[in-house]
């Protein structure tokens, strides 16, 4: 059976954020906060909210979470204002979906203002039915399945008939627990996550067009 929805994480599947994000974290954010060499892999696809938490359950922090938060949101307007490229093909992809019928959306643990930055930047907004951001809900973040659960409420299908294409482990793992297939996607950035619960794994944005017009 063909999915319904098609939902789009965006740090390393709509734009190429990712190696920005370990960059910025590993060279300046984490080492100012936590006393020692947190593995960024751990963290990737949280909320950076709740990163701190997560570190701090685990190690002793340097610095105050809302100096944490200012440090990301630092971050995040240089990287989506400045840095990030658009993946190769999305738009088309993009129209494509919607020509065959499907309803698509965008569904990120980043807050909105992140996500409108990279949409105004690209000219994007009008491209999804449904642009979603883990803000929005009082629950957990990946790879919890709220956002997913939310996700599928928003668009109005129902999970099994939703499938999402994410670029990490905490990710998938999301979508999965939801109820959802999922599609992992190698960003070609340098971590090397763990996509092994995905239903299918995309190496380029060609193959990834291919899996999600064929539905596999």
């Amino acid at each position: 059976m063909q999915s319904k929805a098609v939902l789009f994480d965006m740090d390393g599947v709509i734009v190429n954020s990712e190696r920005y994000w370990v960059e910025r974290e590993e060279e300046e954010i984490l080492p100012a906060a936590v006393d020692g060499s947190p593995d960024t892999s751990e963290t990737t696809g949280m909320n950076f909210r709740e990163i701190y938490d997560y570190l701090e359950e685990r190690n002793e922090m340097t610095e105050s979470k809302d100096e944490f938060v200012a440090r990301y949101e630092d971050a995040a307007r240089d990287i989506y204002g400045e840095k990030v490229e658009l993946q190769e093909g999305f738009a088309d992809l993009l129209a494509a979906l919607r020509e065959d019928g499907r309803t698509v959306a965008l569904v990120s643990s980043s807050p909105h203002d992140w996500i409108d930055r990279m949409l105004d930047r690209f000219d994007l907004r009008e491209e999804f039915d449904q642009i979603i951001s883990a803000e929005e809900i009082d629950g957990k973040s990946k790879p919890e399945p709220d956002v997913y659960e939310y996700a599928a409420e928003q668009v109005g299908v129902e999970p099994a008939e939703c499938i999402a294409v994410e670029d990490s482990t905490n990710g998938v793992k999301s979508a999965k627990a939801a109820g959802m297939k999922a599609v992992g996607y190698r960003n070609q950035s340098d971590e090397e996550l763990d996509l092994s619960e995905a239903d299918a794994v995309a190496e380029s944005p060609a193959e990834l067009r291919e899996i999600l017009l064929a539905d596999a």
